[in-house]
């Protein structure tokens, strides 16, 4: 069976493609730019983007199931096309539709469900990736600038996403399902500074942003305000879900989340 992914050069879609050609499956990923995709031979490439449906037709001919992204990658807010999509999807026989979610739940999964298509979600909590947002701080000051550093999150590592979100695709048992993930540990922005600096054997330093300084710095990075209040309002009184570890990666892929300790020695050469 044919697997599309949406997002594919994102930081999660690029590990949901790995997952599945590690699994001997045959993979179509979608982006805005194939030019720049960068996939191994093996992976079908093709143009399109989710925020014009009509582009998709082609995306979608004779593929099975879809790894389904819920937000615009342009600038994070919430996808208004779900309904075409899920028409689309629907019509071309997909069989199933894994959906990451964007932080909570939107258009794209209310869509997804109203069209009667087997579903799970993703709902992860913060991405360790995230914090490659700092590699240029760290690489010439030897710091981080955030707001909220009391802030506790249970971090999860972007292969273990992509590893769940291909398991969900290619085995039974999943439809219906709404996954929270997370990490195995809750960590504060001083405690996670701690841990990359051990990886990098340098001291990080933080500075504290106010939650004015952080709304302009996305505002200049080009984000929606949608996506500004979102983040900003997650990282100032985060749900409860954000630093309760679960167990569903365990569960899913019958092994041990990753740790951030681990992301941070894996990444190491980006900050230095």
């Amino acid at each position: 069976m044919t697997i599309l992914v949406t997002g594919a050069t994102g930081n999660v879609g690029r590990q949901v493609v790995r997952e599945l050609l590690g699994g001997g499956h045959r993979v179509r990923a979608l982006t805005r730019d194939p030019a720049r995709a960068d996939f191994p031979r093996e992976v079908e490439v093709t143009a399109g983007d989710l925020a014009v449906p009509d582009s998709l037709a082609s995306a979608l001919e004779g593929v099975t199931a879809v790894h389904l992204i819920t937000f615009d990658a342009r600038d994070g807010a919430p996808l208004r096309t779900g309904a075409q999509i899920a028409r689309m999807a629907a019509k071309a026989g997909v069989r199933h539709v894994t959906m990451l979610w964007s932080g909570e739940p939107g258009p794209v999964e209310e869509a997804v469900a109203a069209e009667g298509l087997p579903w799970t979600t993703l709902q992860p909590q913060e991405f360790m990736s995230n914090a490659l947002l700092w590699t240029e701080s760290v690489r010439t000051e030897g710091v981080v600038r955030e707001p909220f550093g009391s802030t506790r999150s249970a971090m999860i590592h972007e292969a273990d996403i992509g590893a769940v979100a291909a398991r969900t695709l290619t085995e039974d048992g999943h439809a219906g399902r709404e996954y929270v993930m997370t990490g195995p540990e809750v960590l504060d922005m001083p405690r996670k500074l701690a841990v990359l600096g051990e990886a990098l054997g340098r001291e990080i330093r933080f500075v504290e942003l106010t939650e004015e300084q952080a709304r302009e710095r996305m505002r200049r990075a080009g984000a929606s305000q949608e996506a500004i209040d979102h983040v900003v309002g997650w990282y100032a009184d985060p749900p409860k879900e954000a630093y309760t570890v679960t167990d569903t990666v365990e569960r899913v892929l019958g092994r041990p989340a990753r740790t951030f300790a681990q992301w941070a020695r894996e990444n190491a050469d980006a900050f230095r």
